[in-house]
């Protein structure tokens, strides 16, 4: 089981991907995850409150399957295929426990922001309401989301998503850099 449990190289898991996004062109599909909250919306009702969600959501709920197969798949592999760590660089880990964050290289996410305790903190649940407002925002003002634009969109050269996934890189390292110092300091 070894294997499953190290990370594959670039070399399996590259052409993996390609694989999956050359069957997809080839059905005429377009991957992304951020376009399945617009489904789900539109398959609720959302269509009668506004315009953004009236679409024929039904020839997009294949990609929905997608969705519920990363959350089960995500599930499996968090709860029996792993270790629960994830490897962090040393330096990172030194970083971040300047920061307050303790828990880096011992858990999946932060737990001095994501567990049961630490939303009983307003900054914690500020922290959290505001950047998932803006990743959500973000995604839908870009016309994806990182996937959907450096998976599908690049595999489809298509400019917008160069340009989109250029932003997010950028984004990134402006947030790790200047602004994530300012919010934990």
């Amino acid at each position: 089981m070894n294997w499953i449990y190290d990370p594959w190289p670039w070399y399996i898991a590259g052409p993996l991907i390609s694989f999956t996004m050359f069957i997809l062109l080839y059905a005429g599909k377009q991957f992304g995850m951020s376009s399945n909250l617009r489904t789900l919306c539109s398959a609720s009702g959302a269509d009668k409150a506004a315009d953004f969600f009236k679409f024929n959501w039904k020839k997009e709920r294949w990609n929905l399957t997608v969705m519920l197969g990363a959350i089960i798949g995500g599930f499996i592999a968090s709860q029996y295929l792993s270790n629960n760590t994830v490897e962090v660089a040393p330096d990172v880990i030194t970083k971040l426990n300047v920061y307050g964050i303790k828990s880096a290289g011992e858990a999946y996410l932060p737990t001095e922001l994501f567990s049961l305790e630490a939303l009983s903190s307003p900054k914690n649940i500020a922290i959290l309401l505001i950047g998932g407002f803006l990743v959500g925002f973000g995604a839908r003002y870009a016309g994806g989301c990182t996937s959907g634009h450096a998976i599908s969109g690049l595999s489809n050269l298509q400019l917008p998503s160069l340009i989109a996934v250029i932003g997010f890189f950028a984004g990134g390292l402006l947030m790790v850099h200047f602004i994530f110092p300012l919010i934990f300091t």
